[in-house]
């Protein structure tokens, strides 16, 4: 416990750390006044004011003679305390898609009179734990997350079961979690990336490069997408000619990677992108070689993003729904508290659409 606040705070805080980390769970029994006086240090007093707290808050329940138990808050606790804010984590909050996406949700919302608490992970598996916490400490109703690298397994498992256990409505967008089955909302990649992949390829590319994040489930759909397109229209899909990197290189590996296949002898005449931002910074490095898009080298992006048109090279790219995404998500989540009407693993797929621009050419 940290030396910051007054003492009995300081263990509520740490016994709603254990609830909200799935330590304690509904129905088990906390340790005795006794034992957690002798624990922490403190006088039986200040921790009968902590747990008096938390009983009138309704995360525990004392039975006399037995104990004090962990309690369900449960969706007509929440309901009958009034409680109308919608906890929102995602992995980034102020750039790329990620507005969009917030206003969204935060407009259908408010709309039907909903508050928005909104945090994000920083694409860190340690701060999506210390959000999920956050947030149940904060008693949301309902719960939107956006999975931080969802393609490196679930790390806090322990933490969505907790929120389970409370009866916490929850919706996952871009991404779920594979052992975890809560609805979700997300663009259909793998079709998004056949469909990037398949454009350039009728354009009469055959040498085609493909760049993916791949610590998200969405860049291993994008790449698995490109992939299949490349084995159904025949053109070799060489282990040379697939980037992978990480949320943490992206700032310096792909460049490097291309630099070496625009100055081999096998030069792609064709790159698809994880997304816009990367297709756009990929940019700097082509015009670095002395080379012109489209017509020495075609580039196609991902997510139709307000970077696609904010250089004089309007980008060729697949449509993401941003907004809408947002929209569909809260109403989801809304239908749920409401109504009881998202069964537990409902996925809903939005189709991927192509956006033609400049950065791509047929091949000459």
């Amino acid at each position: 416990m940290s030396a910051q606040s007054p003492k009995y705070l300081q263990l509520k805080e740490e016994i709603l750390s254990w609830i909200a980390s799935g330590k304690y769970r509904p129905g088990d029994k906390l340790p005795s006044e006794n034992e957690l006086a002798e624990q922490y240090s403190l006088s039986r007093q200040t921790v009968r004011q902590s747990i008096g707290e938390l009983v009138t808050e309704g995360w525990l329940a004392r039975e006399q003679g037995k104990g004090t138990f962990v309690s369900r808050q449960s969706p007509e606790r929440r309901s009958a305390s009034g409680n109308r804010t919608v906890g929102v984590i995602t992995t980034s909050i102020s750039d790329y898609i990620f507005p969009s996406i917030v206003r969204g949700i935060e407009a259908t919302l408010k709309e039907k009179g909903y508050r928005m608490l909104l945090s994000s992970t920083d694409h860190r598996k340690d701060r999506e734990r210390e959000c999920l916490e956050m947030m149940l400490s904060h008693s949301v109703c309902a719960l939107i997350v956006e999975p931080t690298k969802s393609a490196e397994g679930n790390p806090n498992f322990d933490n969505y079961l907790a929120i389970e256990d409370h009866g916490i409505p929850m919706v996952m967008i871009n991404e779920s979690y594979p052992d975890m089955e809560f609805p979700s909302v997300r663009v259909d990649d793998d079709a998004g990336g056949f469909m990037a992949a398949s454009y350039v390829i009728g354009l009469g590319h055959r040498r085609v490069a493909g760049f993916f994040k791949t610590d998200d489930l969405q860049g291993v759909r994008r790449m698995k997408g490109f992939i299949r397109a490349c084995r159904e229209h025949h053109i070799p899909s060489e282990a040379s000619m697939i980037v992978r990197y990480s949320t943490e290189d992206k700032g310096e590996h792909p460049h490097r990677m291309l630099r070496e296949m625009l100055m081999s002898d096998q030069s792609p005449t064709a790159l698809v992108c994880y997304n816009d931002q990367l297709a756009i910074s990929l940019l700097d490095t082509v015009r670095e070689i002395g080379l012109r898009v489209p017509e020495d080298l075609s580039i196609i992006g991902y997510d139709d993003s307000f970077l696609a048109t904010a250089t004089e090279i309007k980008l060729t790219t697949i449509e993401h729904p941003k907004s809408g995404l947002g929209e569909q998500a809260a109403n989801l989540l809304i239908a749920q508290m409401e109504k009881g009407t998202a069964p537990p693993n409902e996925e809903m797929l939005y189709p991927p659409k192509l956006i033609v621009r400049q950065s791509t050419m047929e091949i000459q």
